[in-house]
């Protein structure tokens, strides 16, 4: 990490963990406290507290980096947005697109409860993974025999969540890179699949579970399609923490839940039907650099997350001040060195938390070239792969 990138990294790293860290003890105590009592008041409660900290990094990319995020989409799921509770199925772009998703989530209002499945590394994540486990988000393993039932449990608890939440699924089962994109690509061709162009194929067994384990309580499903125009840099956690900007651009299209086939492979189609749909449609915006068939809503850049940033800086500034004062940490060299140690921990910690973050350290779901292999072997493996 160059010093002039740490100089920037180290400070904002420092307050989100010391932040954090009191963020996730008010959700432990609300976790061993109130959540025994009653779950819907602890959701409610947790709802406020995880936004604390989440506004932190909502901040970071409208305040601090600029990023440009342009909503396209029709102005009765604009309306609708953060009022229902919905599925979220969307490519997996970039290294920030969950981090979009709560962009999008806080300006519909729903931040605090906009969940998503997930990894399980990602929950033993420093703050950041711990406050999604407090607010309940869902860690695969990617195996199905051990995720089938993990994936259904957690959905059914759901049912009864008391506010409008969004659940995110990323089908492409990883982050997109050319690497990967070449990979799916061979597995397509061997299999009598549609070669992908812009997007990984589908893995359609978390999606069907979701549909039939969320079809009686969630209306709508959020086709969401990400794209970086061609003028702007991929954007990056390195780059939020750096300060530079981005354009973002996002198309969302509504489907009726109740609308999807009844059955599970029908189910599955679907999902592949739609991403052959949405490869074309990226195709397209590769060519126009817009998504013209939908309107430009205004979303802003609403004044919270700079409060709230604010708000904890002030009160991290003053209790940093009244602890040197009271402890006289920094008059000696084991001062000194306890400090200097804190610092690096917190860098180490940024580190981590950035590389974790890019594409290329992903871990690809498993896909096999199946080269070589007669048509109907072809048809039987493409269908156990998904």
């Amino acid at each position: 990490m160059a010093i002039a990138a740490a100089a920037v990294i180290v400070p904002l790293g420092l307050l989100f963990f010391v932040s954090g860290l009191v963020v996730n003890l008010i959700q432990a105590i609300c976790f061993i406290l109130i959540r025994p009592l009653s779950k819907n008041t602890y959701r409610r409660i947790n709802r406020v507290v995880a936004e604390l900290l989440w506004l932190e990094l909502v901040w970071l990319i409208d305040w601090w980096a600029g990023v440009k995020i342009q909503v396209y989409t029709d102005p009765e799921t604009f309306r609708l947005m953060g009022k229902e509770h919905a599925l979220v199925m969307c490519n997996h772009r970039s290294d920030i697109d969950w981090l979009v998703g709560w962009v999008l989530a806080q300006r519909s209002g729903c931040l605090g409860s906009a969940l998503a499945v997930m990894k399980k590394s990602s929950k033993f994540l420093p703050v950041i993974g711990w406050s999604m486990w407090f607010s309940e988000y869902l860690f695969l393993e990617r195996s199905w025999a051990k995720d089938e039932s993990t994936l259904k449990l957690g959905l059914q608890r759901l049912k009864d969540y008391p506010q409008p939440f969004w659940l995110a699924l990323f089908v492409e089962g990883t982050r997109f890179t050319q690497a990967k994109l070449l990979s799916a690509q061979e597995y397509a061709a061997s299999t009598g699949l549609p070669v992908p162009r812009n997007v990984l194929i589908p893995r359609t067994k978390g999606f069907v579970s979701a549909v039939s384990n969320m079809r009686s309580f969630v209306p709508a499903i959020y086709d969401v399609t990400v794209a970086i125009p061609k003028a702007s840099p991929s954007p990056t956690m390195l780059r939020l923490f750096e300060g530079r900007p981005s354009v973002v651009h996002v198309h969302i299209k509504r489907h009726l839940m109740k609308e999807l086939p009844e059955t599970d492979d029908a189910v599955a189609q679907w999902c592949k039907d739609i991403f052959v749909a949405k490869d074309a449609f990226l195709d397209k915006h590769t060519a126009e650099q817009t998504f013209g068939d939908q309107e430009l809503q205004t979303t802003g850049r609403p004044l919270k997350s700079l409060l709230v940033v604010a708000s904890w800086s002030c009160l991290l500034i003053v209790g940093a001040l009244k602890f040197l004062h009271l402890s006289s940490l920094l008059s000696s060299w084991k001062g000194i060195g306890f400090s200097t140690l804190g610092l690096g921990i917190v860098t180490v910690l940024m580190q981590f938390l950035i590389r974790f973050s890019q594409s290329e350290r992903s871990t690809p779901a498993p896909v096999s070239p199946a080269k070589n292999i007669s048509k109907g072997e072809s048809s039987g493996k493409a269908d156990k792969q998904q």
